[in-house]
């Protein structure tokens, strides 16, 4: 590496001193090859086993993301051993996004969409401070946010609640709101998905998904959030597994080189992010283990590709000692250049340096002193205000809400549970026990249930499915919610005053246009629900403002 380079992150966004500059040259001087390459990865740790932590001191990696448990103490101990067995010190990730998304012992907060229900930046920022604090305490220096995908075709499953919106001049201050939060509280923040997502109902999960805006219009859009996020002084980007066409044709006239995904693209890495947008930070690949990477090429090629393009860290293993194995022979094949090489590491030395990893004794994980500073009162109390401003109340066309125990005592509930991609089997909401609570006869309905609509006053339909990875779609499957072929296509609101609510996914109306009262509360939080079950009995008042379209463009669902 030239000392030019190393001058480099004296710049936005490291802004290192003469102090960290020379401990990243100490560190990238006293490493040979193979420590080199084994900086430039970045391993998924998904339990706290002997096993997994052998694996991750055999490898050396740069960083690791950690999925938490609920145990407090098991995964604080994950983390020193992590940091003891490490020669230099990881950088430790997670996505914290808030919503499902969430610290399981943090103070709860609404995910992205959520927040940006809220409509006010400020109090989003202050909730974001909260996530970010809590983080940095359990020993957390980097997160894979904000997501600044813009919410553009209703019918993608990933990019959803999972994004701050329709709306470009809210999704830039909300993500400017989210750097500020977490790199003011010593988090690294990543700036996601580019080249940016929201213009293809698919998920890069499962395939290589294509941004087919003209430049112009994606310049106006996505390189505007992009450059917004880096002037606003962002860390990180990461490079999805996401294509963009029409730039690839002003650079090639290969037809299949206009669908290779930016995770493995020189030309939208290097030439558009480093060079047309001034991108100086680091650049992380997504999930190396996708599908939207894997369908492209090899595993060889693609580790390969993901270096010598443009990124600086693979994220994720499929196997940690093969992938070193592989990434290893391409280097000394010569398919990843010294130069790239190098640059990935100092730039992977640079970031830690920034947050503080020069001193690696001030990294350690106390479960006993956390009992004392997670979950502060006036952290919980302003979360749960912000939470209970963010439901909407999308339409009640017949003015039905508040329920009343006088008028709606006997409630019928149809629900398909809490839906996420790692449980297998759908999880109970808790708003049919917190109604029986408030005085209603609640009725959960089971698959074979005979339905007299005299023996009811109100139903309720409970839908809770957050956009997460895997889901492909997501719709009402109205066989399972209603119990089979012929209660598929029963309809109970012209009977009976009925309510919708979706704790997640926004667009449940484009499946039930005819629904008289519709609610979006964004996610399932236990604390979300009971901000819903206030609303419905009239002890709050619902947000009236939608962060997106929930009619879907279409004016059949109005009414």
């Amino acid at each position: 590496m030239t000392g030019q380079t190393l001058e480099e992150f004296k710049k936005a966004p490291f802004h290192l001193g003469h102090a960290e500059l020379k401990w990243v040259s100490d560190q990238f001087n006293s490493m040979d090859l193979e420590a080199r390459v084994s900086q430039l990865f970045n391993m998924m740790v998904m339990d706290n086993s002997p096993e997994t932590l052998a694996g991750i001191t055999a490898l050396q990696p740069g960083g690791v993301t950690k999925f938490f448990g609920p145990e407090l103490s098991r995964e604080c101990q994950m983390l020193n051993d992590i940091r003891d067995g490490l020669t230099v010190p990881p950088l430790i990730s997670a996505d914290v996004e808030g919503g499902s998304m969430s610290l399981p012992f943090g103070t709860p907060v609404p995910n992205q969409l959520g927040m940006a229900a809220l409509n006010d930046p400020q109090r989003a920022e202050q909730a974001m401070s909260i996530m970010a604090r809590e983080a940095r305490q359990l020993g957390l220096n980097w997160s894979f946010t904000p997501v600044i995908d813009v919410d553009d075709h209703f019918r993608s499953a990933i990019v959803g609640t999972r994004s701050y919106g329709s709306d470009t001049d809210v999704i830039a201050a909300l993500g400017q709101a989210n750097i500020r939060a977490f790199q003011s509280n010593g988090l690294a923040a990543t700036a996601k998905h580019w080249p940016g997502d929201g213009q293809d109902d698919r998920d890069q999960h499962l395939v290589t998904s294509v941004n087919d805006l003209p430049m112009d219009q994606w310049q106006n859009k996505y390189g505007q959030l992009f450059r917004t996020m880096i002037e606003a002084g962002v860390k990180t980007i990461m490079s999805a597994h996401i294509a963009l066409p029409e730039y690839m044709k002003t650079v090639t006239d290969d037809p299949e080189e206009w669908y290779r995904p930016a995770s493995l693209n020189r030309h939208l890495n290097i030439d558009l992010l480093r060079g047309e947008l001034g991108f100086n930070g680091l650049i992380v690949s997504d999930a190396s283990t996708m599908a939207g990477a894997s369908s492209w090429a090899d595993r060889a090629t693609v580790l390969a590709d993901m270096i010598e393009n443009g990124c600086d860290m693979i994220l994720f293993n499929r196997n940690p000692a093969e992938d070193f194995a592989l990434l290893m022979n391409t280097v000394r094949q010569g398919r990843v250049s010294e130069r790239r090489l190098n640059e990935s590491v100092m730039r992977i030395l640079a970031l830690k340096a920034s947050v503080g990893l020069t001193e690696l004794a001030n990294e350690r994980s106390d479960a006993t002193a956390l009992t004392q500073t997670l979950k502060q009162p006036d952290d919980v109390a302003f979360a749960q205000q912000t939470i209970d401003a963010t439901p909407t109340l999308i339409k009640d066309r017949h003015q039905l809400l508040p329920l009343t125990v006088e008028q709606h005592r006997r409630v019928l509930v149809f629900s398909s549970g809490i839906r996420h991609s790692f449980i297998p089997h759908a999880m109970p909401l808790e708003v049919p026990e917190l109604l029986q609570q408030a005085g209603f006869d609640v009725t959960l309905f089971q698959a074979g249930m005979r339905i007299d609509a005299n023996d009811y006053d109100c139903v309720l339909y409970l839908l809770a499915d957050e956009s997460s990875l895997l889901k492909s779609h997501i719709y009402i499957d109205w066989m399972s919610l209603c119990g089979g072929f012929e209660g598929a296509m029963e309809r109970h609101w012209n009977v009976l005053p009925a309510v919708m609510i979706s704790f997640g996914y926004p667009y449940h109306l484009y499946d039930a246009p005819r629904v008289p009262t519709y609610i979006n509360a964004y996610c399932a939080l236990p604390d979300v629900q009971r901000a819903v079950v206030k609303g419905l009995t009239g002890q709050l008042t619902f947000n009236q403002y939608s962060p997106v379209d929930a009619f879907c463009g279409r004016e059949q669902l109005r009414y």
